[in-house]
């Protein structure tokens, strides 16, 4: 079996380079054949970048998160438009809101994430969208600004009467570790709306852990575990289901093997 993992912040799980390859070597051992690297910050972007290089089966976004919207850095737009001509740079992300945490203000975090939608669509790349206690915003801006090659709801949290507005606009929908919580019960329920065709699943690490691993650092290598769960909700076999969200995450990101 084959699992591709949409979203791990390898540079946030260890500092050494040495020990981030090794994290992508365990994940490969583990089934996890792809994983796309996302960084917080721009300029852990150029270095995670620098310490992955050898790992053919790691891909990367580029972007400014919302927690860097005080201060991304003059040069932060320059700094996307040369990450998108490196290659297996596959998205620009992850983007978005954050209300939860307040960083910055609203119309601030609003400017820099209409600013990514619109440099995306201009390079002909799909977005990573962070959402967190700002789903009306987003939904509202992705109408009017969602790139041509579409977006990636990541780490979903919101619930299903959402899912089902979203799933008129190009927008697949990522699950991590804590679809695996008993209390998802909103999680739970949008799986069941959602088309198997519009599911991606990430480990989001080192967060978001999978119940089996509670009290853990997330791994990319736990992430075949998100994947039978899933799978049990869904009532197919766990290699259809990893085969299905494999090959759903190689047409959005335009890989081929």
């Amino acid at each position: 079996m084959r699992y591709f993992d949409t979203h791990a912040h390898i540079g946030l799980i260890y500092d050494e380079p040495i020990e981030q390859l090794l994290v992508c070597q365990q994940a490969k051992q583990a089934g996890v054949a792809k994983i796309v690297s996302i960084c917080n910050s721009i300029v852990d972007f150029g270095h995670v970048y620098e310490n992955l290089k050898s790992a053919e089966h790691v891909y990367h976004a580029v972007g400014v998160s919302p927690s860097e919207v005080v201060n991304p850095g003059r040069d932060w737009r320059k700094k996307i438009e040369e990450g998108v001509k490196l290659p297996r740079v596959v998205a620009i992300g992850e983007i978005g809101l954050d209300y939860h945490h307040r960083f910055g203000d609203k119309s601030s975090q609003i400017e820099l994430f209409i600013d990514q939608l619109e440099l995306a669509a201009h390079f002909n790349l799909p977005v990573i969208i962070h959402n967190r206690e700002a789903g009306r915003d987003v939904l509202e801006i992705l109408k009017d600004r969602l790139p041509p090659a579409g977006g990636i709801l990541h780490c979903y949290s919101e619930d299903a009467e959402y899912a089902n507005a979203a799933l008129d606009l190009n927008l697949l929908f990522s699950f991590a570790g804590n679809l695996t919580y008993r209390n998802a019960k909103n999680l739970h329920d949008t799986i069941r709306v959602l088309p198997v065709e519009r599911i991606l699943v990430e480990s989001e690490a080192p967060f978001m852990v999978p119940a089996e691993y509670r009290g853990k650092r997330n791994l990319p290598e736990y992430l075949p575990s998100t994947v039978a769960f899933l799978a049990e909700m869904l009532g197919m076999s766990v290699e259809d289901t990893a085969q299905a969200t494999f090959d759903n995450a190689m047409s959005f990101f335009s890989i081929r093997d």
